[in-house]
């Protein structure tokens, strides 16, 4: 009763388990399917600001025209919202990973922020607006693809 054993005793570290002895390859983690899809993301959103730049550009402002008014062909439109509709259900089911939660919480924020400034601002905000929030989420799309890489 009056000896303790080594495992219990204060300030003594408890054993290792298994996964500690485990040698580093049997450690690393897989890299998730959703996250795997961020460098898609990465070129959509590099592209949506490339478009918005065309139909909202300084260019437009200058000569007081109204992007509403020359809107973008079927196509780019059909694949631009497609997209916008893709990402945000990337983002939301990206919210169920343990790996980029972070990332998907901040692009889910910067996304809605970003719908509430543009509504009530006038045209000549919006590019500027557009052009942050883009900004924004192509570093969380850069940090979640070091995370992923670094994992790897």
């Amino acid at each position: 009763m009056g000896k303790l054993r080594r495992s219990h005793a204060i300030g003594s570290r408890p054993p290792p388990s298994a996964l500690a002895r485990a040698p580093a390859s049997a450690r690393v983690h897989p890299v998730p399917t959703l996250v795997l899809l961020a460098p898609l993301l990465f070129a959509f959103e590099v592209w949506q600001l490339v478009i918005s730049e065309r139909y909202l550009g300084i260019k437009q402002i200058e000569h007081d025209i109204d992007p509403r008014t020359l809107g973008p062909g079927e196509a780019t439109a059909f694949f631009w919202s497609t997209g916008i509709l893709l990402s945000w259900a990337w983002m939301t089911a990206l919210l169920f990973e343990p790996m980029g939660r972070v990332q998907a919480v901040c692009m889910l924020a910067v996304s809605g922020v970003g719908f509430v400034l543009r509504r009530n601002c006038g045209l000549k905000r919006v590019l500027v607006i557009l052009t942050v929030e883009g900004a924004i989420r192509v570093g969380m799309l850069m940090s979640l693809m070091g995370m992923a890489w670094r994992s790897l």
